[in-house]
């Protein structure tokens, strides 16, 4: 990871963070270019919009395939700051995005968030890696920040 890449995944934590003071489950998600220009950021609102798909990365990539062509995209880096559900790995990998850097991954984020019947447990790799273009992964990195936004919010 770059500086820039734990600059812009701190970014990505401070709007999980926003999220849950929101009233949102705390995740964020920012999207930058190569250059590390940040683009557009988003936060979950699953529940301020009353909408089970709002997570940020999915929100993240509405917006992003709205201002951005599939070969601009394949040159940004999505920032998060929890590992991206199968559903947002879709988003991302439909989307055409270069690159993810993530925080917290999976197996932490379950770890905290306890039993669940709602818990689909694929990888964001295992995700990306049945596609027909290749999408570089860096994470987990800086757990412990990432984390630190879900304390006491699952219990």
């Amino acid at each position: 990871m770059t500086a820039t890449d734990t600059t812009l995944l701190r970014s990505a934590i401070a709007l999980a963070a926003l999220a849950r003071a929101h009233g949102n489950h705390p995740f964020g998600a920012l999207l930058a270019d190569s250059t590390g220009a940040v683009l557009l950021e988003s936060e979950n609102t699953v529940v301020t919009a009353s909408d089970i798909t709002g997570h940020a990365e999915t929100n993240l990539m509405r917006e992003a395939g709205r201002r951005f062509s599939a070969d601009q995209l394949a040159t940004c880096t999505l920032y998060t700051s929890t590992e991206p559900c199968p559903m947002c790995a879709g988003a991302i990998f439909w989307g055409n995005v270069g690159r993810v850097v993530y925080g917290l991954d999976q197996e932490s984020l379950y770890s905290l968030t306890g039993d669940s019947p709602y818990a689909l447990k694929l990888s964001c790799r295992k995700v990306f890696a049945h596609g027909t273009h290749a999408i570089e992964v860096l994470g987990p990195a800086l757990e412990p920040e990432a984390a630190t936004v879900h304390a006491g919010f699952w219990k």
